[in-house]
C-alpha cells in the first residue's frame, strides 16, 4: 500500500528527531562516551520516589482535573510568585514541558501565521510551530547568543503572532539577560505580541539565583512554560505547567481535555513536595563540570561561550572540519557521540555538548577533542 499520499502535510513536513537518532547509535557503539544526552545523570530524589509509590498504592491512579491537583496548581502560582515576583493569574498542569508548549502554539496560531524562534533553539520549535499550520521565522543570536531587540523587530510582521524565548538555554546554556527580557516584553507589549518563554531549566542557573521569569516583566501577554523534568531528572514523569493570563489559560485547558486529557496523577501526588528539594548540590556538581569543559575546550583550541545555565555547551566546530556533521562523524569514529548543531540551527557550524556525565566521561570526551583539532 502506498501511504505517501494519505499522510497529512503536518507529518511529511518535519523530520525524526536529530536527537533521537543520536540516542540509537548510541546503543550500536560499545563503551561509547556519550555527551549527547539531555537529562540529568542523578536519579530522583527518593523522597520523590516515595511519594509517587505511596500515591499507586493509596490508588491514585484515575484521572486527575484535566488543569491539574487544584493545590499542585497553587503551589507552582506560589513559587514563581516568591522566586520571580510573578503575578500571573493562572495555571495548568501539563504533560512534560512538551506538552505546555504544544498547548501554547495550538491556542494561538492560525495556518500562515508567523512564529519568532531563536537560532540556536530547542529542536521542538520548529516543528510544533509547522505542525500547528504557523511558519517558524528565525532570529539570530550568533556569535555570543545574545537577543538584540532592534534586529529581531525588524522581523515582525502583520502575520506574527508570538516570540519563543528560553533561558537558560538549550543546546546553548546562554541565559537572556535582565535587559534583554525588558526589551522584549516592551516590544511584544507595544506589538501586541504574546511571549512564550520556556523555563524548564530556570533553577539550574549558575548565578547564585533562578533565572528571572520573562513573565515578572510583561505579566499581561506571556505564557510560562516549565517543569520538573530536568531539575528533579524527573523526564520519564512527563510533568510541566504552563502560567499566565486567565483567559489564555482557559484556552490551553480546554484544548488538554481533547489532547493530552491529563498529567500523570501520581506524578502530581510527588510533585506536591518537589518544591521543598534542595538542589543546591546538584547545582554547584554541574557548574564543576561546566568550568571543566569550558576550560579544556579552550586549552584544545576550539571557540566555546561559557554558559550561565542548564547543561549544555555549544562549542564552534575547528576550522579543518567543513560543518558539524562531519565533525561529529570523526567523533563517532572515536566513540565519542555528541549532537550536530544543524538540529538545532540554520547553520551546521557548531556542535552540542551535554556535561550531564560523569567526570570521567567528561574528560575522556575532552581528550578526543583535543585530539581531533590537533593541539
Amino acid at each position: 500500500m502506498n501511504y505517501d499520499n494519505l499522510l497529512a502535510t503536518r507529518v511529511t513536513s518535519i523530520e525524526a528527531s536529530g536527537i533521537r537518532k543520536i540516542f540509537d547509535l548510541a546503543a550500536t557503539i560499545k563503551d561509547a562516551i556519550n555527551l549527547s544526552i539531555g537529562q540529568p545523570d542523578f536519579d530522583v530524589p527518593d523522597p520523590i520516589k516515595e511519594l509517587a509509590i505511596d500515591a499507586i498504592r493509596a490508588g491514585f491512579n484515575r484521572y486527575p482535573p484535566s488543569a491539574g491537583l487544584p493545590e499542585l496548581r497553587q503551589l507552582v502560582l506560589d513559587h514563581y510568585r516568591q522566586i520571580h515576583g510573578v503575578p500571573q493569574e493562572d495555571c495548568l498542569i501539563a504533560s512534560g514541558t512538551s506538552g505546555g508548549l504544544t498547548l501554547s502554539l495550538l491556542a494561538l496560531v492560525n495556518p500562515g501565521e508567523e512564529v519568532l524562534v531563536p537560532d540556536p533553539f530547542f529542536v521542538s520549535y520548529k516543528h510544533l510551530t509547522t505542525i500547528c499550520g504557523g511558519t517558524p521565522i528565525f532570529y539570530d543570536t550568533y556569535p555570543h547568543f545574545r537577543i538584540d531587540v532592534s534586529r529581531l523587530e525588524k522581523l515582525i510582521t502583520p502575520k506574527t503572532k508570538a516570540i519563543i524565548v528560553m533561558s537558560p538555554g538549550n543546546p546553548t546554556g546562554a541565559c537572556v539577560s535582565e535587559k534583554e527580557k525588558r526589551d522584549l516584553a516592551d516590544l511584544a507589549r507595544a506589538k501586541n505580541l504574546i511571549l512564550i518563554s520556556d523555563e524548564i531549566y530556570e533553577l539550574f542557573s549558575y548565578s547564585g539565583r533562578p533565572e528571572k521569569s520573562l513573565g515578572a516583566f510583561y505579566p499581561e501577554g506571556t505564557l510560562c512554560v516549565g517543569g520538573l523534568s530536568k531539575t528533579l531528572a524527573m523526564t520519564g514523569w512527563r510533568l510541566g505547567w504552563v502560567l499566565g493570563p486567565k483567559p489564555l489559560i482557559a484556552e490551553l485547558m480546554k484544548l488538554q481535555q481533547f489532547t493530552f486529557v491529563c498529567a500523570p496523577s501520581t506524578a502530581q501526588k510527588a510533585a506536591l513536595k518537589a518544591f521543598e528539594m534542595d538542589l543546591s548540590e546538584n547545582v554547584a556538581s554541574y557548574k564543576k563540570k561546566r568550568d571543566l569543559m569550558v576550560g579544556g575546550l579552550r586549552k584544545a583550541g576550539y571557540e566555546c561561550e561559557e554558559p550561565g545555565g542548564a547543561f549544555y555547551l555549544f562549542p564552534k566546530v575547528p576550522a579543518k572540519y567543513k560543518n558539524g556533521q562531519e565533525f561529529i562523524e570523526k567523533a563517532m569514529e572515536r566513540r565519542v557521540l555528541v549532537v550536530p548543531g544543524h538540529v538545532f540551527s540554520t547553520r551546521d557550524t557548531h556542535f552540542r555538548i551535554s556535561y550531564a556525565a560523569s567526570d570521567a566521561t567528561l574528560n575522556a570526551g575532552l581528550k578526543v577533542f583535543e585530539e581531533m583539532n590537533g593541539k
